[in-house]
């Protein structure tokens, strides 16, 4: 809608400079005045403040339980028992899943509340938007279940990720090359990157719509304010869109952590 609107805008008006993603990150905190990604800013202080709010809601939801659950122990049960035996149960294994818990469960809440900035007026930040966030949450799962596997198989786990049962011999050196490239390569980059870059272009749709709403009900005349009101209308759904997206995306990250971790504890490839 605001690419159908602004090319009639823009006629009328010295036109519309589209955000970008320097504009969406203030300067930094410390050194006062810093630019962005020299010390420590917005981004870094909504990290430790997720890590607070985390840890005073699990707290609270634990602190009276009681038969008949209140609203906070009831969320937190909920949430944990959703990760416990939707993905950590279901994908690792009744058998092996409970040591893994602890790990899924603190990646879900850390990602989903991280995500929610996004959504949460004056902060309106995904921090995960950064991509260091995301390559770092990426790598403690990737070193996690390399390690598992070695504990599991030894050094033997290396053939067993890239080497799978059943291949023919003509086609096992082309098998075990994307193997190796798949596993140890692509893996953790889409792991990481999936994430960063949903939550960077939903953030950066909302900003898009809120400054071209803005231009449009405010910088313009005759019918074209008209067009304003729908893509206010249109920002709105995808703001709406969007938190259902920085949900689903926590639970994809930590659905595919559950995947990595049965893969390396797991007999076979």
């Amino acid at each position: 809608m605001i690419a159908l609107a602004l090319p009639a805008a823009t006629n009328e008006s010295e036109g519309f400079v589209p955000p970008t993603i320097d504009d969406l990150h203030l300067p930094e905190i410390l050194p006062w005045g810093a630019h962005y990604g020299e010390g420590f800013g917005k981004q870094m202080l909504l990290v430790l403040l997720s890590v607070a709010l985390i840890s005073w809601f699990l707290v609270a939801a634990s602190r009276r339980r009681q038969m008949v659950p209140g609203k906070f122990q009831f969320l937190g049960e909920f949430s944990y028992n959703f990760v416990r035996n939707s993905v950590g149960k279901d994908l690792i294994g009744e058998k092996d899943f409970r040591p893994y818990v602890p790990v899924l469960v603190s990646l879900f809440f850390f990602i989903l509340v991280n995500n929610l900035f996004g959504s949460i007026p004056l902060l309106q930040l995904p921090t995960t938007s950064h991509v260091g966030t995301s390559y770092a949450l990426a790598g403690i799962v990737y070193i996690l279940w390399i390690v598992l596997g070695i504990r599991t198989h030894g050094i033997g786990y290396f053939k067993v990720a890239v080497v799978p049962s059943g291949v023919p011999k003509a086609f096992l050196l082309p098998v075990v090359l994307i193997e190796i490239v798949s596993n140890f390569v692509v893996r953790p980059l889409t792991h990481s990157l999936r994430l960063f870059a949903t939550m960077l272009a939903g953030h950066m749709i909302i900003a898009l719509a809120a400054s071209g709403s803005a231009f449009l009900l405010t910088q313009t005349s005759g019918i074209v304010p008209a067009l304003g009101v729908l893509t206010m209308a249109g920002g709105v759904g995808m703001y709406l869109f969007e938190i259902f997206i920085q949900v689903l995306q926590a639970y994809v990250f930590v659905l595919l952590t559950a995947v990595y971790i049965q893969g390396s504890i797991s007999e076979a490839h």
